[in-house]
């Protein structure tokens, strides 16, 4: 039984982008063998709030990955953004969990200006294939872009 982070991804802790990073890094610090961290990946893709069926269309579908991606965003009340997440490949739906964990619901200048590097300091971008480490880029990617995009409409509404 592999032990899930101290907090779920629904959890109202505010916590910033960086102390994500660091919790999820110190989660994996004990974890010295990949066969224990895949599992642990897995295991957080079972956190993944339900998904919607009817949010798996090809307008939400990320290009570029290997296997089926499905990520929306919403706005929270207060102004950050809301993701929901889903993947048809375990490990995958892993790593999706581990983005919405680090990104989910933060403000659109957050996500724009966040260094992931909790991506390189777990070893993850290493132990991924080639076309699995492209669709790592194509998530965050298809992220940024959501963060971009609303922070513009915000612009576009303050003018």
């Amino acid at each position: 039984m592999h032990l899930i982070g101290t907090r779920s991804l629904t959890d109202n802790i505010a916590m910033t982008i960086n102390e994500t990073q660091d919790e999820i890094i110190e989660e994996f610090d004990g974890l010295t063998d990949w066969m224990d961290r895949y599992a642990y990946i897995i295991d957080l893709g079972n956190t993944l709030p339900e998904f919607p069926e009817s949010d798996k269309t090809p307008e939400h579908l990320i290009e570029g990955c290997q296997s089926r991606v499905w990520i929306t965003a919403g706005r929270n009340e207060d102004g950050s953004i809301h993701f929901e997440a889903d993947s048809d490949a375990l490990i995958v739906k892993g790593i999706v969990a581990l983005l919405m964990r680090v990104l989910n619901n933060h403000k659109p200048d957050e996500i724009l200006s966040a260094d992931l590097y909790f991506i390189d300091k777990i070893g993850l971008k290493e132990h991924l294939s080639p076309t699995r480490s492209n669709g790592l880029v194509a998530m965050v990617k298809q992220i940024h872009n959501y963060a971009l995009a609303f922070k513009m409409l915000d612009e576009k509404q303050d003018s």
